[in-house]
C-alpha cells in the first residue's frame, strides 16, 4: 500500500455541494504511520461543518471487490481509510437542483471524504483486508433504516466506472436490488418546526411559508412548552431549526402573582428547555425578543447594548435572551410594538376611529412599529442567506413616533381627523392604575439585519397596507382611498 506521508490537512471541494474531500496529514517511518484521523479544531478552521459526531463504526472487508452501497442515510458522516484502499462513488439523492450529481474518488489512509445527510455512499475495496471508519452525527438505530435513500450499484444515469466490474464483485442480494435514479424519491430536508404557530407571529410565519412543506407549525395544542413530556414526544433529529413565535406579551398582567408565574415559565423555563433541545440536536433556535429588554434611557438601542429590563415582563425576555444566546447556532430577533393579525393598538385606535371616540395617547414614548409580516419575511431571510449568528434588531424603518403620532395616522386612514387624538405623558395616562413600567424610548438601530441584505418597509407603507389604504396621487396632493 502507496501512501503519501507529511501531506499537509488539505479540503478539496467536489461536484456535489457539502461533500468535501480532505487531505490528511500522515507521519510514518520503518515501524508504521501515525495521522490524527480526526482533530475537530483544525477542521473546523478549515470549513469542515461541526457536526457533533456521536458514533464511531469501522467496517472490514476481506477480499478485494467487496462492493457495499449505494446509500443515503438520515445522518452526516466523516469517513476515512484505516488500512487498505478503496474506490469510493458518492451521488447527490437530495431534494434539490444537484439531485443525480456524481464523485468518485480512491481513498487511502491518507485522505479523508465528509458526506452530507442524504449523499448516497458506496465503497468497492481495492485491496484485501481493507478497513475504513466512519463518524456519524446520530445514533444508529433500527427505526433509521426506514428513512434511508437507496440507489443501485448499476444506474446508467450516475454511469459509475467500478474498477472491478460489478459482475465480478461481491454485492449483498438487498444492493442488487435498489432502485434506478428515476425511480428514487429524493430525500427531503431537514423540517423547520414553528412553535406558537397561532399567535400574531406564528399567522405571519404561516402566510410567508405557505405551500413550504418543509416548515411544520405548532400550537400549544400539539406542543406545550411548559411541559417536559410534550416536547418528549417529538423526534428532533428530524428538525433543523425551531422559530419560538410563543411568548406570553400580558406586560402589566406580569406585574401580579399570578402573571409572574406564568411570564417566567412561558418566557424563560420553557425557552430554557428549548435551548437545551437545540444543543442536544445541533439544532437552529430563532427566539423573537422585545424592546422590553432595555429601559429606554438611549436614544436608540443597538445589538450589543447591555439588557436593563424595567418590570417583570422584560425581566424574563433578558431571561429568554440570555438562555439562546449559549446555543451555538441562534438567532434573537428584538422587535417593538409588534401589529399583526389579533389585538392591537393599531386595530384598537382604527375602532375608536369609526365610532368617533376621541382618545387620549401616550405622547413620550417613541420608536418604531413591528408589523408580524416584516418580522416573518426577516426570520426567513436570515434562516435563507445563512446570516451570522447573533441578535438581530428587526423592526419597520422609518421616522421615530410615538404612540400618539400613530394613532393620529390611523384616524386619518380610517377617515378621521388627526385632532381627534390628545396626546398625555406616560405618568399622566398611567396615573391611578396597576401599570408595568414602560421604556420611554423603544427605537431599535436597523444596520445589522440590513447589512444582511434584508431591508423592512416603512411603517408608514406598512400601517397603510394593514388598514388597506391605497395612496392615490392627483395633481396637487396624496389622497387616501379606502379600498
Amino acid at each position: 500500500m502507496s501512501i503519501e506521508f507529511a501531506k499537509k490537512l488539505h479540503a478539496h471541494e467536489t461536484p456535489i455541494p457539502g461533500v468535501v474531500l480532505y487531505d490528511l496529514p500522515v507521519h510514518g517511518d520503518n515501524r508504521g504511520w501515525f495521522k490524527e484521523n480526526w482533530q475537530r479544531e483544525k477542521m473546523v478552521a478549515l470549513g469542515l461543518p461541526d457536526f457533533h459526531p456521536v458514533q464511531n463504526n469501522i467496517s472490514f472487508n476481506e477480499k478485494a471487490g467487496t462492493t457495499r452501497g449505494i446509500h443515503a442515510e438520515p445522518w452526516d458522516k466523516f469517513i476515512s481509510v484505516a488500512t487498505g484502499k478503496i474506490f469510493g462513488a458518492w451521488v447527490d439523492l437530495r431534494e434539490g437542483p444537484s439531485f443525480g450529481a456524481v464523485f468518485t474518488a480512491e481513498l487511502n489512509p491518507s485522505q479523508a471524504i465528509f458526506i452530507p445527510r442524504g449523499v448516497g455512499n458506496a465503497f468497492q475495496t481495492l485491496e484485501d483486508n481493507t478497513a475504513y471508519t466512519y463518524l456519524v452525527n446520530d445514533h444508529w438505530s433500527a427505526d433509521a433504516q426506514g428513512q434511508y435513500t437507496f440507489l443501485n450499484l448499476a444506474d446508467d444515469t450516475a454511469g459509475i466506472q467500478w474498477p472491478i466490474p460489478l459482475e465480478q464483485a461481491e454485492l449483498s442480494d438487498k444492493d442488487k436490488a435498489h432502485p434506478r435514479l428515476k425511480d428514487v424519491a429524493p430525500m427531503r430536508p431537514k423540517k423547520i418546526l414553528v412553535l406558537g404557530a397561532n399567535g400574531q407571529l406564528g399567522k405571519a410565519l404561516r402566510d410567508h411559508y405557505d405551500g413550504d412543506t418543509s416548515v411544520e407549525f405548532a400550537g400549544r395544542a400539539e406542543i406545550d412548552l411548559t411541559a417536559d413530556e410534550s416536547l418528549a414526544t417529538v423526534n428532533w433529529k428530524n428538525y433543523s431549526t425551531i422559530i419560538n413565535a410563543a411568548a406570553y406579551t400580558a406586560v402589566d398582567t406580569a406585574e401580579t402573582p399570578e402573571g409572574r408565574l406564568a411570564a417566567w415559565n412561558v418566557n424563560v423555563s420553557a425557552v430554557v428547555r428549548l435551548a437545551r433541545i437545540a444543543v442536544d440536536n445541533d439544532l437552529t433556535l430563532v427566539q423573537v425578543s422585545s424592546d422590553y429588554v432595555f429601559d429606554g434611557s438611549k436614544k436608540t438601542h443597538g445589538e450589543d447594548e447591555p439588557l436593563t429590563p424595567l418590570g417583570v415582563y422584560g425581566q424574563t425576555k433578558a431571561a429568554g435572551d440570555a438562555a439562546v444566546s449559549v446555543v451555538p447556532k441562534h438567532y434573537i430577533v428584538r422587535t417593538s410594538w409588534v401589529i399583526g393579525d389579533g389585538n392591537n393598538f393599531v386595530r384598537t385606535m382604527a375602532s375608536l376611529a369609526a365610532r368617533g371616540i376621541e382618545p387620549s395617547v401616550v405622547n413620550d414614548q417613541i420608536g418604531r412599529l413591528s408589523f408580524t409580516t416584516d418580522i416573518a419575511a426577516g426570520i426567513g431571510h436570515l434562516l435563507r442567506s445563512g446570516a451570522p449568528y447573533g441578535i438581530y434588531n428587526l423592526t419597520n424603518d422609518g421616522p421615530v413616533q410615538s404612540w400618539a403620532d400613530i394613532a393620529a395616522d390611523v384616524y386619518e386612514l380610517s377617515g378621521g381627523y388627526s385632532s381627534s387624538v390628545t396626546g398625555v405623558s406616560t405618568a399622566e395616562y398611567f396615573r391611578g392604575k396597576a401599570a408595568a413600567p414602560r421604556p420611554l424610548n423603544s427605537l431599535l438601530e436597523l444596520g445589522k439585519i440590513k447589512a444582511t441584505g434584508f431591508t423592512p418597509r416603512e411603517a408608514g407603507e406598512a400601517l397603510r397596507a394593514y388598514l388597506k389604504v391605497t395612496p392615490v396621487l392627483n395633481a396637487s396632493q396624496e389622497v387616501f382611498l379606502r379600498r
